[in-house]
């Protein structure tokens, strides 16, 4: 929680980088035949094929992937820049994968040398559509304590946190079970290790953590002054790092003293604690109906939505955390800097997922 572009934008940088990259590692491309026995290389053709391309389907089948035929006479090798990425091969058939989800065009550059580092080049553009694939998710479809091979816990008091929250988080079954289809993380007013109030803080650090793509939760928020439930995520660098230089996430924050709003902020440094960047929305009853909350991550940016509804685009760079791999966390504060004031009637609020699930 809160502890936590034209040419030259990141991928021209990145692009023009692996250009000099790609340039610097041979001889310059002048005029010379390179003599009798080593002609230089000429006639490059680069033939790409995108898999499953149809006239109903122009950008292809979803797969992303793409075939090259590339071929120049005297050449003995080629590098090909696919997606900010330098591939060298010595055949003139390569296949590449490409893995961000939704319809975009691609730049590929192909040079074919010789064996004195002469080379020439081509540059071709090609419009690519990957069909969004689920990288991993839980359902919490079957009854009982959460699956320890997805889930892990951070336990102790919420002072520990950095936030001045109220409860002691714990993985007992009293805090967090699912049940009829739904996993529920239940914060309790009670005595509990020196704290007032129990509830649980779940995780995936060390179990599942993922570079790009869209992570969402389907859940119905507790009800109560002071709750404040969250869906998010951190880098999985933290304990080298800390924080808040490995970067977090926030697509799920909802305080009970401030019912049906939702807050999407991410934290970086110098943009932590009372972070710049963040926004709200309105979510309409959502005590009492499960909502989608969702972030789209890239590295050209973080779009955040309910119930698919775009409400806040943040714009990615290289020179921030948010480029790396991240786990995801699920838990229930009670009070704290933001969660603020616990109704002195509370006595427990349940937080309820439906599921919780990654995609490319």
């Amino acid at each position: 929680m809160k502890k936590i572009k034209n040419i030259m934008d990141k991928a021209g940088i990145l692009t023009f980088i692996l250009l000099l990259i790609f340039q610097s590692c041979s001889s310059s491309n002048d005029s010379s035949d390179g003599g009798l026995d080593n002609p230089a290389p000429s006639n490059l053709t680069v033939q790409v094929e995108v898999v499953g391309k149809t006239a109903a389907n122009p950008d292809g089948d979803g797969s992303g992937k793409v075939n090259l035929k590339i071929n120049a006479a005297n050449a003995i090798s080629y590098k090909v820049l696919i997606d900010n990425q330098l591939k060298e091969i010595t055949s003139g058939d390569f296949t590449y994968t490409f893995t961000t989800a939704g319809t975009k065009a691609y730049s590929i550059i192909v040079s074919a040398y010789n064996a004195s580092g002469q080379f020439i080049s081509s540059t071709s553009s090609v419009n690519i559509y990957v069909a969004r694939k689920l990288l991993w998710s839980d359902e919490f479809d079957v009854d009982g304590v959460p699956n320890t091979s997805k889930w892990g816990y951070n336990t102790g008091t919420g002072d520990g946190w950095g936030n001045n929250e109220l409860e002691y988080y714990t993985s007992r079954p009293e805090n967090v079970i699912i049940s009829n289809g739904t996993l529920k993380i239940k914060a309790i007013k009670e005595e509990y290790m020196g704290s007032h109030y129990t509830s649980t803080r779940m995780l995936t650090k060390g179990k599942f953590s993922f570079k790009y793509g869209r992570a969402e939760v389907r859940a119905k928020l507790p009800v109560g002054g002071g709750t404040w439930p969250a869906f998010w995520m951190l880098g999985d660098n933290i304990d080298t790092a800390g924080w808040p230089l490995c970067g977090e996430v926030d697509i799920l924050e909802s305080v009970g003293n401030n019912p049906n709003v939702n807050h999407s902020s991410l934290h970086s440094p110098g943009r932590s604690g009372n972070t710049p960047d963040t926004a709200t929305i309105t979510v309409a009853n959502s005590t009492t109906e499960f909502h989608v909350y969702a972030a789209d991550w890239s590295a050209e940016s973080i779009k955040f939505y309910v119930d698919d509804k775009l409400f806040y685009t943040y714009a990615n760079s290289g020179s921030t955390p948010f480029n790396q791999n991240f786990f995801l966390i699920l838990n229930l504060a009670m009070g704290g800097n933001f969660g603020g004031t616990v109704d002195p009637n509370f006595t427990n609020a349940t937080f309820e997922v439906d599921y919780v699930r990654v995609y490319n």
